[in-house]
């Protein structure tokens, strides 16, 4: 359906939407950001109860990710690193395909244990994974640090 076309079933709601619609895509944005930092902190730096380098490494090696910390390495940066620039707004495009490409895989590390991510499930990297693609398409938004330097991929 046409969003012109389209009424609302409670009218009275339009000005709200149309006052605060602004601050969905870079709320979005910064949120996804964020949320990456600590998993990426719990790798480099063993941050939040995770195992830093030598212990997610041990862990990717196990489940054979190798050279393990290589990968935890590659992981933390995207995380930490990644979700600090997408939050903010820069080089987005780049950064979001590379989370989405780490979500890709952590997906079809958890495909076999379902769904449910309160079962170890592939919900969550799934839901993150699909956010990232999503600043892929579109891009960072006028709220920006690539909009404030007028440049992006």
């Amino acid at each position: 359906m046409n969003e012109t076309n389209s009424r609302l079933i409670i009218p009275a709601l339009g000005g709200i939407y149309s006052a605060l619609g602004w601050l969905a895509e870079p709320l979005l944005r910064v949120i996804v950001g964020i949320s990456l930092v600590p998993h990426g902190a719990q790798k480099l730096f063993g941050m939040f109860g995770g195992g830093g380098l030598s212990g997610t490494g041990m862990f990717l090696e196990k489940v054979g990710y190798t050279p393990g910390e290589f990968w935890a390495l590659a992981i933390g940066c995207v995380e930490f690193f990644g979700g600090i620039a997408l939050a903010l707004g820069l080089l987005t495009r780049p950064v979001a395909f590379a989370v989405a490409v780490f979500m890709a895989v952590a997906v079809s590390f958890h495909l076999g244990k379902g769904f449910f991510w309160t079962g170890g499930g592939y919900e969550y990297p799934l839901m993150w994974g699909i956010a990232a693609l999503f600043f892929v398409l579109r891009g960072a938004g006028p709220l920006s640090l690539d909009a404030r330097i007028g440049r992006e991929f």
